[in-house]
């Protein structure tokens, strides 16, 4: 049981680091931020209400993808359908120097995306993203 908290306990902080410093790479607005009392090793945002941007997290996940990470954009169900978020799920292997390198790659996707405005947003089935 130790062992099992143990390697947890480190999945949960890694997350909780993603979500600590993800605001600071882009207009992001947290959804679910890693807290062990209220779910999974993971890490849930949106774009904020008031950003001001030409790209959706669909753009930013398919350019996440040309750097290898998949971090899929996709819509939320019912009532919140036209909410997409993004989510990184933190397995156990992921550390935290490995989610400072995917802030790094994210901050540059956003500087991308900001740098070359677009004209014509991408649809969930023109990006990289993910349906339930």
């Amino acid at each position: 049981r130790e062992g099992y908290a143990a390697a947890h306990g480190n999945s949960y902080r890694t997350a909780q680091h993603l979500a600590e410093h993800l605001p600071k790479v882009g207009p992001f607005e947290l959804i679910y931020d890693g807290d062990p009392a209220t779910g999974i090793p993971a890490v849930t945002w949106k774009l904020a209400d008031d950003a001001d941007v030409t790209w959706t997290l669909y753009e930013l996940a398919d350019r996440l993808r040309t750097r290898g990470w998949q971090v899929p954009a996709y819509p939320l169900t019912g009532e919140l359908a036209e909410q997409v978020v993004q989510r990184a799920l933190i397995r156990l292997e992921i550390t935290s120097d490995e989610i400072n390198t995917l802030l790094g790659d994210m901050a540059e996707a956003v500087d991308f995306l900001e740098r070359h405005p677009v004209s014509v947003q991408m649809t969930q089935d023109e990006g990289t993203s993910f349906s339930h």
